[in-house]
């Protein structure tokens, strides 16, 4: 429990027992400078409650927390703000309490369950900058709530079927000559994604072929050979021609192995996979007991649909009137299979860009009408897009900028600076080349984690490899430099020591205890920019901190060990909130 909490508490117990008064709530903010306190209670607030002279109340108040609360040790009352002092030993007992937990702010997993689906990427492309924001966000988020106290399980359906896997495989059928990843050399997902721009060519010339003989566009879009080829192709696929399956199956699996490869560089993982091409008949049995139940209705062509009008949307069909399934069915079905798979799961966070707001607020509204308790539990973690100086990107133009070489890039970034800056002279060349990869991949992860994900980010790849401001490497140099101190120090760290604090020390203590309770708020939030910006604001605080206070020219040996346990402290945390963001952080940089 934090001093806050504490407060909070026995603030609500004092105007009970003083003014016999049940105050919802209680408003805390800092301290300002010009005053004596380390957290200030708002009393204006409590006048809707509480009748009289706010300072009065302030007054009262404060004689109750001095008698009532050990950590209390003074107060003093400006206007309506009660401004409390904290003892010393409380924040003393902050460092002590740390140092003996292994996860400090981390709560054991209970047996609540959330499945969390991130990436869910199409098998005719390699991962792209959209989809590095997406794994990011999701994995994050998913350690975040692990963290948090609850067992999580992470998962993403792959789109490995329609028309676009198609356009890849006949593409590579026409054109291929029988290239594989061995053959050429490239990642599987890069060659396939490869025969998809190939496909778009090809389409484009014929479409223009068409036009030239008198044919409107419209239709010769329609009638260009290759997308008739593409369209038997699918209907084969959906018939079981074994050629087609043989095909689908040989390129699928390069991809697959592709994406593994990516997936590992950048170091997210999953915990079960759903591929489309198994789920996309799901959820048609659902709509059968939907209509039974007076749910879904019917139209006179056949087609099924869902009214949504009295709850301010539309009417959303999930069954055509051939009886195949919409995209809607099938995400409709797979939620309902999921939780047969893990029967423990009691909600669901879908990791998906905001284009598609839409589309879940009406998944999670027809299936709440279809009974199931735990839709209440499912949520849309929604995100901006990612935008590059040069423009939108476009995967069948070959304009996407590749997941693989956006992190390469970023390595080498990392190395250009680290040399001009000659940070890494006496390293082995192996040693370097792993200094970068963590510079690098961090630049790019916190850079991104940072920003809340309801916005739109403009990367800047130059920008988040800076060594200074709110960037990744700024705060692995921190983590790096503390970690010198630790080695510096030749004292036993393991003893309980009593000094007398220093302003910083205090600033920078409160800053440490905020740890666990914005884990909680950013698993809630389903939201790393609290983890990430919390962070910096640590290190900021600690390099205040640093450039203030001697730590081995202190006056005595406690307080050198005080101090380095500080430090210590404050090390642990930034490797661990930036554990729940996915960077690593080096010993030495």
């Amino acid at each position: 429990m934090t001093i806050q909490d504490t407060l909070s508490l026995k603030v609500k117990e004092a105007v009970k027992t003083i003014y016999d008064a049940e105050l919802p709530s209680v408003e805390f903010q800092a301290t300002r400078k010009e005053f004596e306190g380390d957290i200030t209670i708002v009393v204006f607030p409590m006048l809707r409650i509480v009748k009289g002279n706010p300072v009065q109340i302030g007054e009262s108040l404060g004689q109750y927390l001095v008698s009532n609360v050990d950590q209390v040790e003074a107060f003093n009352v400006v206007k309506g703000f009660l401004n409390i002092v904290i003892s010393e030993q409380y924040y003393l007992n902050i460092i002590n309490d740390i140092r003996h937990q292994d996860k400090f702010g981390f709560i054991a997993p209970s047996n609540d369950a959330v499945m969390v689906e991130y990436s869910s990427p199409n098998t005719n492309k390699p991962l792209h900058l959209g989809h590095v924001r997406n794994v990011l966000l999701g994995y994050s988020v998913s350690e975040i709530i692990k963290a948090s106290g609850k067992k999580v399980y992470k998962t993403q359906v792959i789109n490995d079927r329609g028309i676009h896997i198609c356009k890849s495989m006949l593409a590579w059928d026409k054109f291929g000559n029988g290239e594989t990843p061995e053959s050429t050399g490239l990642k599987g997902d890069k060659l396939v994604g490869n025969y998809y721009v190939k496909f778009d060519q090809e389409y484009k010339k014929e479409i223009k072929t068409l036009q030239e003989s008198g044919v409107s566009e419209e239709d010769a879009k329609k009638q260009a050979p290759l997308i008739i080829q593409a369209q038997e192709m699918l209907r084969k696929w959906e018939s079981g021609d074994e050629k087609v399956i043989a095909l689908w199956k040989k390129m699928n699996q390069w991809v697959y192995d592709g994406f593994e490869v990516t997936y590992k560089n950048i170091g997210v993982d999953f915990d079960s996979y759903y591929y489309e091409s198994n789920t996309y008949l799901l959820g048609k049995d659902n709509i059968v007991e939907g209509l039974e139940s007076g749910v879904f209705f019917k139209k006179e062509d056949g087609s099924v649909w869902c009214d949504l009008t009295e709850e301010g949307l539309d009417e959303k069909l999930v069954l055509r009137s051939d009886g195949t399934a919409v995209y809607m069915t099938q995400d409709i079905g797979t939620a309902i299979q999921r939780i047969k798979d893990n029967p423990d799961v009691s909600g669901m966070i879908y990791t998906v860009g905001n284009e598609q707001d839409y589309h879940f607020k009406v998944l999670f509204l027809i299936l709440k009408k279809l009974g199931y308790t735990w839709a209440d539990n499912l949520h849309h973690l929604s995100y901006g897009m990612v935008d590059l100086p040069s423009g939108k990107m476009k995967s069948r133009e070959g304009t996407v900028v590749d997941a693989d070489d956006l992190m390469q890039e970023m390595i080498n970034t990392s190395k250009e600076i680290s040399e001009e800056l000659g940070k890494l002279d006496g390293y082995s060349d192996a040693q370097k080349e792993e200094v970068y990869t963590t510079i690098g991949l961090g630049a790019l992860k916190y850079f991104i984690l940072k920003v809340d994900p309801k916005k739109r980010i403009l990367f800047d790849p130059a920008a988040s490899v800076d060594f200074q401001g709110n960037t990744g490497p700024f705060i692995q140099y921190t983590y790096a430099r503390i970690q010198a101190i630790l080695r510096k120090a030749e004292f036993d760290l393991s003893a309980n020591v009593t000094v007398k604090l220093h302003e910083k020390e205090k600033e920078l203590l409160k800053q440490v205890e905020l740890y666990p309770e914005v884990i909680q708020q950013a698993a809630a939030n389903q939201s790393p920019a609290l983890i990430a910006n919390y962070t910096y604001d640590l290190v900021k605080a600690y390099n205040s901190f640093f450039q203030n206070v001697s730590i081995f020219g202190a006056e005595n040996d406690n307080e050198k060990i005080f101090r380095v346990q500080l430090s210590q402290s404050v090390g642990n945390v930034i490797k661990s909130a930036f554990g729940l963001l996915g960077i690593s952080v080096p010993e030495r940089m």
